[in-house]
């Protein structure tokens, strides 16, 4: 049994304290092992009280896996249903909710996935109590304890920040707990920082989480404390905060909407950015990659098995374990063919689009639209590269996973001659079943041990692998320093493991900015990944604002399918689809406005 279970059994002893009674005679506490009965002093007596209030943190990490929607349901590269936020999103239905909501169903507040304003300084306010109380009682417990302890809750405390900061911009900062009784009204209601202060802060305290050197650098499968953080964890998400900032959409004088306050933007272009991002990325790679601590994974189809958690590739990951409620994870049972053997298996969410699958080479490395590659139209699915099997359920496609007794071919065509369509996986351009709509399914992170189901998966969700270390690597130094051997090391690299030739020699730094965005697109595909390159790189506005395709595939003999399969791409029609500038960030709770009046509302709402 994995080890994640032993500590997802900790983190549900640390949630129960905020529902259970507290016991207030010491007497019988200290006789008493149910940590439920932990009072505030006797929380902090000793390390293992201590670590049930620090498991309650890691709890608040989002299970991304069991929620409802993706941060892709808001890019380019699904085509998704009617009744989603995302839809409403789509069609630049974004509004100032009236108060935190993470609503899936129809919501007008855009992206959120796992985090909310109020559910955000939640998350904050237990990591200020933990770091405030730990130090206040130091003398119980050993240095060693005390500095891994204290990074770890820095650490979780940057990176709940970075995870709003990327769809908020700037936040107020707070590094203790707000308290009513002690607090005048000017400390408690902390004014919005700036963009740049929000950032600095992230970076700040991610750099001396990693010069501490106090955590290990990584954790094995086998390891007791597999699932906390990690040096490479943070040295990571400082390198993708530089990134992120260092980006065409923040790293400029012009922000895309008036921005007075410069919540969202930089004021002012700094190519000094790109480096700092560089050398950040260079570091991890010089100094715990190239198989140090962390490496590319051999076999990129199963990296993401429970049986291969903690492999060389993982860096930062939110675990999970199958079939306990709320800790298992929901996602094959939203995803993946709809019919499996002749059985409704899922709802068919995960439906990749044709220009995310255009993007996908040809096995002999060139794009499909090199006239040289040997790309057919009519043959859209022979001789692609090795990623596109192990990500994409095509038509024809022979699938197999390890749960199911036997294989399966999925057909999405338009069969005519079929008694019950909307009992196969025909493609729904009307989008009325659960049947996919855009002629393809997704099967890369999808467990193939586990059948769909509530909570029925136990595989982690990753946050970070080395793989977009290397690709945020590559981007950063061809912006800061154009096309150098270091940017073809790193591309080249993950194209070897896909089994495609290396890239050829000589490309400008246009031509590289290109073929690493497209070797980005599809090495991390459905990894959560896409939209916030749309957003950073400003390429949303134009992006979002045309229509996705379908394949859709019909028989030029429809009555008897005695002709040929034709493969047509047609425009989804489902919606119009629409995006203003004002969705590059997401707008503040109106409450959270009248609440506060440090608080001013994104540009545009």
């Amino acid at each position: 049994m994995k080890a994640a279970i032993n500590y997802l059994k900790i983190l549900a002893a640390g949630m129960l304290l905020l529902v259970l009674p507290v016991s207030c005679d010491t007497d019988e506490f200290l006789e008493n092992a149910n940590k439920a009965n932990l009072t505030d002093k006797t929380q902090w007596e000793s390390e293992t009280n201590a670590d049930v209030f620090l498991n309650d943190v890691y709890s608040e990490l989002p299970n991304k896996l069991n929620q409802t929607e993706t941060l892709d349901y808001f890019s380019d590269d699904y085509n998704i249903s009617h009744y989603y936020t995302a839809s409403n999103w789509r069609q630049g239905v974004t509004q100032i909710p009236s108060s935190s909501t993470d609503n899936p169903w129809g919501g007008t507040q855009g992206p959120t996935y796992g985090y909310t304003w109020q559910n955000f300084f939640v998350k904050v306010r237990k990591c200020n109590t933990f770091i405030q109380k730990l130090t206040e009682n130091k003398a119980n417990f050993s240095e060693a304890y005390y500095n891994k302890r204290i990074d770890e809750a820095r650490f979780l405390r940057a990176f709940f920040y970075s995870e709003f900061f990327v769809h908020i911009g700037g936040l107020p900062i707070l590094t203790v707990p707000l308290d009513r009784n002690t607090m005048s009204p000017e400390e408690l209601l902390q004014p919005r920082k700036t963009f740049q202060e929000t950032f600095d802060f992230i970076v700040g305290e991610l750099d001396q989480v990693v010069k501490g050197e106090h955590l290990a650098v990584k954790y094995n499968l086998s390891d007791k404390d597999a699932g906390r953080a990690t040096l490479g964890a943070a040295l990571a998400v400082k390198g993708w905060i530089e990134l992120f900032g260092a980006s065409p959409l923040f790293n400029t004088a012009t922000p895309y909407l008036p921005d007075p306050g410069k919540f969202v933007h930089f004021g002012n272009f700094d190519a000094a950015r790109w480096a700092k991002a560089a050398a950040t990325n260079k570091q991890f790679i010089d100094k715990y990659g190239n198989g140090q601590r962390y490496n590319l994974f051999a076999d990129l189809k199963n990296i993401f098995r429970a049986s291969n958690e903690y492999n060389s590739e993982v860096i930062w990951d939110r675990q999970v374990v199958a079939n306990v409620g709320g800790m298992g994870s929901s996602y094959e049972q939203r995803g993946g063919p709809t019919y499996v053997l002749g059985e409704y298996r899922s709802w068919g969410n995960y439906n990749p689009t044709q220009e995310l699958v255009d993007q996908f080479a040809m096995a002999n490395g060139k794009p499909i639209t090199d006239p040289t590659s040997g790309y057919n139209p009519q043959k859209p699915y022979a001789n692609r590269e090795k990623r596109f099997y192990d990500a994409i359920v095509h038509d024809g496609a022979i699938y197999k996973q390890d749960w199911m007794p036997r294989a399966d071919t999925i057909y999405t065509r338009i069969d005519a001659t079929y008694p019950n369509p909307d009992r196969t996986n025909q493609i729904d351009l009307a989008g009325k079943t659960d049947v996919g709509d855009s002629g393809y399914y997704q099967k890369k992170r999808l467990n193939p041990d586990a059948a769909p189901g509530a909570d029925a998966s136990g595989q982690n969700y990753i946050f970070f692998r080395y793989a977009e270390i290397l690709l945020n690597f590559a981007e950063a130094q061809n912006e800061a320093a154009g096309p150098d051997a270091s940017v073809y090391d790193a591309v080249n690299k993950l194209r070897a493991r896909s089994e495609l030739p290396a890239l050829p020699t000589g490309l400008s730094k246009d031509a590289m900015r290109t073929a690493i965005a497209r070797e980005r697109r599809v090495e991390l595909c459905f990894e959560d990944k896409r939209f916030l390159d749309n957003k950073r790189l400003a390429a949303a506005a134009t992006i979002m604002n045309k229509p996705r395709h379908n394949m859709v595939i019909r028989n030029s003999v429809p009555a008897n399918n005695s002709g040929v399969w034709v493969y047509t791409i047609e425009e989804e029609k489902k919606y119009k689809v629409k995006f203003e500038p004002k969705q590059y960030m997401s707008p503040i709770p109106q409450n959270v406005l009248d609440q506060n009046p440090g608080i001013k509302q994104n540009p545009g709402y």
